[in-house]
């Protein structure tokens, strides 16, 4: 079958979405969006932030499910080309695959009168996530669609970003007793990251968190005690790490490995949005197993697993939220998201669209 009972056909869809660039500019997508809805009879609005979202049933619901993905992609763009069973080109499964998906299980959709489903797609997942950070739809579940090979994801990492400051105090290098030398203060340092985990648990289902050293700047000529250094480093927490906890908690940390000499600061990268912090939905809930049982049916593999990229289902989180679609991330030759290689596969397009359509039915049955 083609499409699914109101006739919209995910591939004729993706097939028109994957030409669209939409890397440095979601206008023309969202037009496409725009159009795909209306034509199906659904009258969408799009809010200051950019964001497309699109509701039945029921207004004051006892059960709010929304569907949610993104229309940008990373760039730069790559031409779209249709193999047999495959169609490639920038956004093929990251992720226009995963919202033909949700938007064949959207027009199926038909919920009970006090129910209510939400297709919700924003405009920057790729970059700082504006368009999430503004979106309130209050759902009481929410379904990201994200290249997952059919499998249901229930938690992801977060990301966090900061700088370790060293301030300390120039001399000449033939004196260096005179001064303060910030970059020989990197030493300890560099130890408190490694042993910032060593008495925390392992999330049972993300394993543990990471704190690496990424970048490092200091120092202004080479024949004096440098005065300054910097130190960038990466965070991928586990719940219930948040980014203000973590900040607070490595800041003290460092005070205390530091040489009272130097000066220790650490702050968080500036950003406009919130850091995707890590999420984690309970295996065992309704939406979970409704959803793996409906990609099983379908013909999915449909294991119940932790994501492996940051998303914006952090965003949605305390509320249950999980992470499905077609496509993935990597297989066995290599990075497929994000890479001049990537791809989905038409078949698995169609079996997420029928998870789908399946899920949703049961959930706001």
């Amino acid at each position: 079958m083609s499409g699914d009972a109101d006739g919209f056909d995910p591939v004729a869809f993706l097939e028109r979405a994957v030409p669209v660039a939409s890397n440095d500019d979601v206008s023309e997508m969202r037009d496409l969006l725009v159009e795909t809805l209306e034509s199906e009879g659904v009258t969408p609005t799009v809010d200051d932030a950019g964001n497309t979202v699109a509701s039945k049933g029921a207004a004051e619901p006892t059960t709010h499910l929304v569907l949610n993905t993104h229309i940008d992609t990373v760039s730069p763009h790559v031409p779209y080309e249709r193999d047999e069973g495959v169609i490639r080109g920038r956004g093929s499964c990251d992720a226009k695959g995963p919202l033909a998906a949700l938007l064949s299980a959207f027009f199926a959709a038909d919920p009970s009168p006090d129910a209510r489903v939400t297709l919700a797609i924003t405009p920057d997942e790729e970059l700082l996530s504006t368009g999430a950070a503004a979106l309130d739809v209050d759902g009481d579940m929410y379904i990201v669609g994200e290249p997952t090979g059919l499998d249901v994801c229930t938690a992801a990492k977060g990301r966090f970003e900061g700088t370790v400051s060293l301030s300390g105090v120039a001399a000449h290098a033939a004196e260096p007793q005179s001064g303060s030398n910030a970059v020989d203060a990197l030493a300890p340092v560099l130890d408190a990251l490694r042993s910032f985990d060593d008495d925390r648990e392992a999330h049972p289902e993300l394993g543990p968190a990471t704190l690496t050293p990424t970048m490092v700047d200091g120092g202004a000529n080479s024949n004096q005690v440098p005065a300054d250094c910097r130190l960038v480093v990466d965070r991928r927490s586990v719940p219930p790490e948040t980014a203000d906890g973590f900040r607070e908690e490595l800041q003290s940390t460092l005070r205390a490995a530091v040489p009272d000499d130097v000066g220790v600061d650490f702050a968080l990268t500036e950003r406009p949005t919130p850091f995707l912090e890590a999420f984690a939905t309970d295996p065992d809930h309704e939406l979970v197993t409704t959803l793996a049982d409906a990609s099983r049916d379908a013909g999915g593999r449909a294991e119940v697993r932790p994501f492996t990229a940051a998303t914006e289902a952090s965003y949605f989180s305390p509320a249950p939220v999980v992470v499905f679609g077609p496509g993935d991330l990597a297989d066995d030759e290599g990075a497929v998201a994000h890479a001049d290689r990537e791809y989905v596969r038409t078949d698995d397009v169609r079996t997420a669209a029928a998870a789908l359509r399946a899920a949703v039915a049961a959930l706001t049955a």
